[in-house]
């Protein structure tokens, strides 16, 4: 059966702007990640540490594009990134108002920075608590939280595109002698026609054989089964991997980390098909023959989880295609 596909704009693309833990290293900045579309300048930014703005600089990404900001936590390695980000776009030239989606503390400790260097924005901060938020939208993604665990409040974020590629039946419209044109255009945009007399429901002709898509962005937790219940409209978890377990034992729980084992484990349980690690400790290398070595972190994660698995890298971009198979682009 002959069928056309509807495309719509909608986000796709992962980038990653910093994948360390609490401090830089050479090879890596900390945490920083952007959502991207499939087409146009818009994107999105969950956590921004410091240095965000200079890896900008080495993507095609514009702050003037730049939709939402969304903080997971208010620890440094996640927001001070912030003021410095706000301050070059508006030495841009940017004039559109800037959502900003955080916890309570972001805002004013943003608006006392601001006051103490006598910074001016000419663009206007809109801020929603995450505590507080019921949902956040735009036209394109719809936007929950889960509050997570660890030594201070932090939350994760799950983006859930607000349309997804629809069918239109063309054997079954040519069957009933609608001919091809603008009445099938007007089918595609949900309109219903009048045709030789009869009613035809847009409807009645579309359907939608791709699943909406889910991406899950998490802050740092050490009880990945918090995220249950969201992963169950999620293809893809982006969680963070701070240590193995045998490096997260000498550490200590009081550091509140998940290890590359329980987060694995976790994402296997959940039937979540794609799952991609980020934020590792500064003390992970890259050399193979050093240890602990950063792929110390992916053997473990190996042994728990069978599912698409990724570690993230500086300025590495993956895409979620239409089925829901997430690749790494070159």
């Amino acid at each position: 059966m002959a069928k056309a596909l509807i495309k719509l704009k909608e986000f796709v693309d992962i980038l990653f702007l910093g994948t360390s833990a609490g401090a830089p290293t050479r090879q890596r900045n900390v945490t920083g990640l952007a959502l991207l579309p499939d087409q146009g300048s818009a994107w999105y930014l969950i956590d921004c540490g410091e240095a965000t703005q200079h890896q900008l600089l080495n993507t095609p990404l514009s702050v003037h594009g730049l939709q939402a900001i969304f903080i997971t936590h208010v620890h440094g390695d996640h927001c001070y990134g912030l003021p410095g980000l706000l301050a070059s776009a508006a030495m841009n030239g940017r004039k559109t108002p800037l959502q900003i989606i955080a916890p309570k503390g972001i805002q004013a400790w943003l608006e006392a920075t601001h006051a103490m260097s006598e910074s001016f924005l000419p663009f206007e901060l809109q801020f929603t608590a995450v505590e507080e938020m019921d949902g956040w939208q735009d036209h394109a993604v719809t936007v929950e939280a889960t509050k997570l665990s660890h030594r201070v409040p932090t939350f994760a974020y799950r983006f859930l595109e607000k349309h997804t590629e629809a069918a239109l039946d063309t054997a079954r419209l040519h069957a009933e002698g609608v001919p091809p044109g603008p009445l099938w255009g007007k089918l595609k945009k949900g309109e219903d026609i009048v045709h030789a007399g009869k009613t035809f429901a847009s409807a009645d002709y579309l359907h939608y054989p791709y699943p909406l898509r889910g991406i899950i962005v998490g802050g740092d937790n050490d009880q990945p089964d918090l995220l249950r219940e969201a992963s169950k409209k999620a293809q893809v978890l982006v969680h963070e991997a701070t240590y193995t377990m045998d490096v997260a034992a000498r550490v200590g729980g009081h550091v509140q980390h998940s290890s590359a084992a329980a987060v694995a484990g976790f994402a296997a349980s959940a039937g979540l098909p794609n799952l991609v690690l980020t934020h590792f400790s500064a003390r992970y290398q890259a050399d193979s023959e050093k240890s602990p070595c950063i792929s110390e972190i992916q053997t473990e994660a190996e042994a728990h989880y069978q599912g698409n698995l990724f570690l993230a890298e500086d300025f590495a971009r993956f895409r979620l295609d239409k089925t829901g198979t997430l690749s790494k682009l070159a």
